[in-house]
């Protein structure tokens, strides 16, 4: 089963982590610390890619540890301070087990509780110990292992997405050993061309012995630390046992079960391909840039938003600094890895690129 054509690892995860909440805590940012470094016979980037595209991964279970800081601005109050907005920043801890396409669990843990995700055949569990909630959904008969956005859950899921962005645009180069997990791993460096990416490099250690993933970093430019990285603590190889992917309620759980709602009669009915008719990308690889519609234009201080907007959006969008030119006028949003422009007219624009890259978008 090839990693890179599969993507095996909890690809189901990402549409049931948005109803699960994480509460940093997790393993000490000192775990990422690279030990002495290995002696490795010499391999090259070109090996090391067949590696990833020709290894086998029919079983694995282990400890991921997740950092972000992407340095952004207090936002919670635009999202609500949900999951998403917390997993942006700090450090979390999963623990994760996988066998075969349709046999994945993920245990996301806080200081507080924990909350797990269990797929088993077509059965998608998700717990909540705090809430001591539960829901249940039967997977379509035809679902694929891809049912979710492109969000990483493992280094290897991370590992997957920046590999697709090679291409002429792309150095790959080799860089050095490092110990992960108590694993010997090459280290894989891609670098994108363009001067219109935010992104300096992607890190990518591979097991020496399993071509698997274990770790990812993306550094930004003018940046020595990364600004996100996730890596393994601990794995195993091993093929977990069935048990693990069985879920049986704790007593007293209030379990909710899930069922795809029929389209009403002359519902426009979703794209074949999943994209939304109002959502757009621009350009490829490191310099794609995401273009949404939103309901409405931007709140600014000669427009405030209106009164089921909520003050915490229009706070947030209100100070933001200002910028126009020959596209319009907007609110502009930067961070270490990410760029957005909210446009008067009511466009969203962002991507991992310059504010220039953002404006040329919107001209066009």
């Amino acid at each position: 089963m090839s990693v890179l054509k599969s993507r095996p690892v909890l690809r189901w995860l990402v549409p049931l982590t948005a109803a699960v909440t994480v509460v940093g805590g997790g393993a000490a940012i000192g775990t990422f610390a690279a030990q002495a470094e290995p002696t490795l016979p010499p391999r090259t980037a070109a090996q090391l890619l067949v590696d990833l595209q020709t290894s086998r991964l029919d079983g694995l279970s282990g400890t991921v540890v997740q950092r972000a800081d992407l340095g952004l601005p207090p936002v919670v109050g635009l999202v609500g301070g949900n999951e998403l907005t917390t997993l942006l920043t700090g450090t979390h801890t999963l623990r994760v087990w996988h066998s075969g396409p349709d046999k994945q669990r993920v245990a996301l843990l806080d200081t507080l509780g924990q909350q797990d995700i269990v797929r088993n055949g077509r059965d998608v569990w998700t717990w909540n110990s705090r809430s001591n909630t539960a829901t249940h959904r039967t997977l379509p008969a035809e679902a694929g292992q891809r049912t979710a956005p492109e969000l990483p859950a493992t280094p290897q899921e991370a590992a997957d997405q920046a590999l697709r962005a090679i291409d002429p645009t792309t150095e790959v180069s080799v860089g050095r050993a490092a110990t992960v997990a108590g694993r010997d791993a090459y280290e894989l460096v891609v670098a994108p061309r363009d001067a219109a990416s935010l992104v300096n490099q992607v890190r990518i250690a591979i097991d020496a012995k399993e071509h698997v993933p274990l770790r990812f970093e993306v550094f930004a430019d003018g940046s020595d630390s990364p600004a996100f990285e996730m890596a393994f603590t601990q794995v195993s190889y091993a093929r977990p046992d069935a048990d693990q992917f069985s879920f049986n309620p704790p007593p007293g759980v209030k379990v909710t079960e899930q069922k795809d709602t029929p389209r009403p009669t002359g519902e426009r009915a979703e794209p074949a391909d999943g994209k939304r008719p109002d959502v757009r990308t621009v350009g490829e690889g490191w310099t794609t840039v995401v273009v949404a519609r939103t309901d409405g234009a931007v709140p600014t201080a000669d427009k405030p938003a209106a009164a089921g907007d909520g003050p915490d959006v229009a706070a947030l969008l209100g100070g933001l600094p200002e910028v126009k030119g020959d596209w319009g006028s907007g609110r502009l949003f930067t961070s270490k890895l990410v760029t957005a422009l909210l446009t008067d007219d009511g466009r969203l624009i962002a991507g991992a690129v310059t504010p220039e890259r953002l404006y040329e978008v919107a001209r066009g």
